[in-house]
C-alpha cells in the first residue's frame, strides 16, 4: 500500500510534468517539488481563470521566497510561534518556517498549490496545515504571531487587500514579513502601511541566482503603539 508521500506524488504526476530539486537555503538543505514548466499551465487555463486574471504564479519558485526562508531560519527562528503564509505557492517559505519549529498554516488562493505544499512538507520531514485563502475576502478568525509572504506585491490592486489581511490575521503584538524584489509598487505598500498605523522597516538582502546578483527587500510590519 503506498505511503502518503508516494500517493501524493503519483496524483501530482498524473496532472503535471514535475521537477524535484535540492536547494541550499543558507546552510540548510531542502528538496522541493514543483511544476517543471509553469508556462505550459497557461495553455490549460479555463476561460474563467483568464477572465479573472488568475495566473499560475503559484507554480513558480520565486527568488524572494529563498531569501525570506533563510531569514526565517537564521534570524527570526520562530520556535513555537504560530505563523501563516499568504500566497504560499509550492510552500518554500512555509516548509522552512515549519523546519524552524513554527506551527504553520500555509495558504494560497489556488487550490492546486496545496498538494505541492503538503508533499514538500512531508519530503522535508515537517508538518503544517494548508487551506485555500483569498486575501480579498475570507472569514478566518484565527490570529497569528507572524504572517509572511514572498513576492506578492506585484499589482497595485493587491496592496490594500494584503494590508487588510495582515490587520485581520496578526495578533496585537504580531508582525508581518513580506519579501519582494526592489519594485516601485512595493515601496507604495510601505507608504500605505504607514498611513494605516503600522510601524515598518526594510531589510535588504543580496541574492546570487544563476550568476546574477539580485537585491531582495524584506518589509517588517508591526502595529504602531
Amino acid at each position: 500500500m503506498p505511503n502518503p508521500l508516494e500517493k501524493l506524488y503519483d496524483t501530482l504526476c498524473e496532472q503535471y510534468s514535475l521537477s524535484q530539486a535540492t536547494y541550499f537555503i543558507g546552510k540548510h538543505r531542502f528538496s522541493f517539488l514543483s511544476v517543471a514548466n509553469s508556462y505550459e499551465l497557461l495553455d490549460s487555463l479555463s476561460e474563467d481563470c483568464i477572465a479573472h486574471e488568475i495566473m499560475p504564479y503559484w507554480a513558480e519558485i520565486w527568488p524572494a521566497s529563498f531569501v525570506l526562508a533563510e531569514y526565517i531560519l537564521d534570524d527570526l527562528r520562530p520556535v513555537g510561534q504560530s505563523c501563516l503564509e499568504l500566497g504560499a505557492g509550492v510552500g518554500v517559505v512555509s516548509v522552512a518556517a515549519a523546519k524552524a519549529g513554527a506551527s504553520v498554516l500555509a495558504t494560497d488562493y489556488v487550490v492546486e498549490a496545496l498538494p505541492f505544499i503538503e508533499y514538500n512538507a512531508l519530503i522535508n520531514g515537517t508538518q503544517l496545515r494548508t487551506m485555500r485563502l483569498d486575501w480579498n475576502s475570507f472569514s478566518l478568525d484565527e490570529r497569528f504571531d507572524v504572517v509572511f509572504a514572498a513576492d506578492v506585491l506585484y499589482e497595485r490592486r493587491n496592496l490594500l487587500p494584503i494590508l487588510n489581511a495582515l490587520d485581520h490575521l496578526l495578533k496585537d503584538d504580531g508582525k508581518a514579513l513580506i519579501a519582494t524584489p526592489c519594485r516601485e509598487i512595493a515601496k507604495n505598500f510601505l507608504v500605505l502601511a504607514q498611513e494605516n498605523k503600522f510601524d515598518t522597516r526594510c531589510i535588504t538582502k543580496p541574492l546570487l541566482l544563476l550568476g546574477q546578483a539580485l537585491q531582495i527587500d524584506i518589509y517588517e510590519l508591526s502595529r504602531a503603539p
